[in-house]
């Protein structure tokens, strides 16, 4: 899979993290970010490259996550450290708009996020 900084390529993993997590609760093992990356990376998913997409994402990984459509936080912070750890990029300039709008399309049926709206 390509990866890119875009609305395409969020709605991917969005839909692939969902997908990650009904294919390891099948095999009976623990959703959390060191499977899933593992999962998605196979032999390139070093422990040099899960620490730094667990500090990007301020998550451990063995801690076990919950369903993506009902807590997206932690899948926001986590698909943006993956994909600013695979793009070498600062994980500050990955669009986040993009980011939540893919998942209101991968999600259809969950409430949107917008971490970034205006409080008044």
């Amino acid at each position: 899979m390509n990866y890119n900084n875009n609305k395409e390529c969020f709605v991917q993993l969005w839909r692939k993290l969902e997908r990650t997590r009904r294919l390891l609760g099948g095999q009976y093992k623990r959703f959390c970010i060191r499977n899933v990356l593992k999962a998605w990376f196979g032999y390139e998913a070093t422990d040099d490259f899960i620490w730094e997409v667990c500090h990007l994402s301020e998550q451990e990984g063995w801690n076990e996550l919950q369903a993506p459509s009902l807590y997206p936080l932690k899948h926001r912070e986590l698909l943006r450290a993956i994909v600013a750890v695979r793009l070498g990029i600062s994980f500050w300039k990955i669009n986040l708009k993009a980011l939540d709008a893919a998942y209101s399309i991968a999600f259809p049926n969950s409430t949107p996020i917008n971490v970034n709206k205006k409080k008044k």
